[in-house]
């Protein structure tokens, strides 16, 4: 027998004696349970080696351990036991690390799913959920796998890293996140209490753009941020943030943003802010904006400025809200849109601003007043 072969052996008999466990085993549960499972057969180099490999397999992300640790590093992808991709902001790399084989990369995404109250398993081949405190420094991660036969080639896991965005103004407009000459356009977004949305791709750098901005709310005022995953840390004296919780593993204590959307407004806020708009809490955040709280925000994904009335029409038919009755809220709630992109030397940055125009017919439109390639105003109606 090999040692891998010694080592899986001994992982199955380490595994079933912790399973009745209800905390994760640190490393001392480990040593004990190992030495009690090898009844004294291994020498002290074995045994330190069958340690290392259980606290691998057992604790923590495993062999992605140290790409957590990694602070550009924002998702991780895992599509077989030796190929693994990271995300570092110039694009996807691959990366020199390995799992044993595929059932050890299934094994990790089964813990991965405990852990974030989800069962994951041939009846439920897939999850999709949060993990909190993973890694060396306790970020927060948004997990997803999946397992055959529905992932043909093995095991896949999805990590993406929510560190928080504490980038201020001054640092962004410095590294050309934001461009000077649209300076003071922007910083007068938030002097004058107008209410925004700051849109863009998956890792455009919204959340970063966003946090920045609420840093330079006058600090008299009182934020109330709503996030589904904890991302904004605005340096600002006065903030309430509320994070949304999904149902455990028996499909019961959801709390979702939109309830928590609702919830903000009993709590006596001058801006209500959503980390970000997916689903039918649109409805609650342009209610916000339409009952005296100036200078509200949020985030959306959309491609392009232009994409956020049809964007926003999905979302609020996912609450039962019309066309008509949308862009009718739309127009009185909205006054700016802020898109933001990657850039093809992998910066992030700001690259359009909007404003919203109410035509005949009472459907809104996004007028470009300003991009940052120098399309002329109204390229994007």
């Amino acid at each position: 027998m090999t040692t891998g072969e010694r080592h899986a052996d001994l992982l199955d008999r380490v595994r079933e004696q912790l399973a009745g466990r209800s905390a994760e085993p640190d490393a001392q549960t480990i040593a004990e349970a190992v030495r009690s499972e090898a009844g004294g057969l291994l020498s002290d180099t074995d045994l330190l080696a069958a340690l290392r490999y259980l606290q691998t397999e057992l604790v923590g992300a495993g062999p992605l351990e140290r790409l957590l640790a990694d602070p550009l590093v924002t998702d991780i992808l895992v599509t077989g036991p030796d190929r693994v991709w990271v995300e570092r902001g110039a694009g996807l790399e691959a990366v020199e690390v390995a799992f044993d084989d595929e059932a050890s990369v299934r094994r990790l995404a089964v813990r991965l799913a405990l852990g974030a109250g989800r069962r994951l398993d041939d009846a439920q081949p897939w999850v999709d959920g949060r993990l909190s405190g993973v890694g060396r420094h306790g970020y927060a991660v948004r997990l997803h796998a999946m397992i055959p036969p529905l992932a043909l080639d093995g095991t896949c896991i999805s990590l993406r890293v929510l560190r928080a965005a504490t980038m201020d103004f001054t640092t962004l407009v410095r590294s050309g996140g934001i461009p000077d000459e649209v300076r003071d356009l922007v910083s007068g977004v938030i002097a004058d209490r107008r209410a925004f949305l700051v849109v863009g791709g998956t890792g455009a750098g919204k959340s970063t753009l966003l946090n920045c901005l609420l840093g330079q709310v006058d600090p008299g005022e009182r934020l109330v941020l709503v996030e589904d995953a904890p991302e904004l840390d605005p340096q600002h004296p006065h903030v309430v943030r509320l994070v949304a919780r999904p149902p455990n593993v028996e499909g019961i204590g959801e709390v979702s943003v939109r309830t928590l959307v609702r919830q903000a407004l009993r709590m006596r806020p001058d801006r209500i802010v959503v980390g970000e708009v997916r689903g039918a809490e649109v409805i609650d955040l342009l209610t916000a904006l339409n009952t005296g709280h100036d200078g509200c925000a949020g985030t959306l994904h959309a491609n392009s400025i232009a994409e956020v009335p049809a964007r926003m029409e999905a979302l609020a038919a996912l609450g039962g809200m019309g066309r008509a009755a949308l862009h009718s809220q739309l127009a009185a709630a909205l006054d700016v849109v802020l898109g933001v992109a990657r850039q093809p030397d992998g910066r992030r940055g700001l690259v359009e601003v909007g404003a919203l125009e109410r035509g005949a017919g009472g459907s809104v439109s996004i007028r470009t007043v300003w991009s940052r390639d120098g399309e002329s105003v109204g390229a994007h109606r």
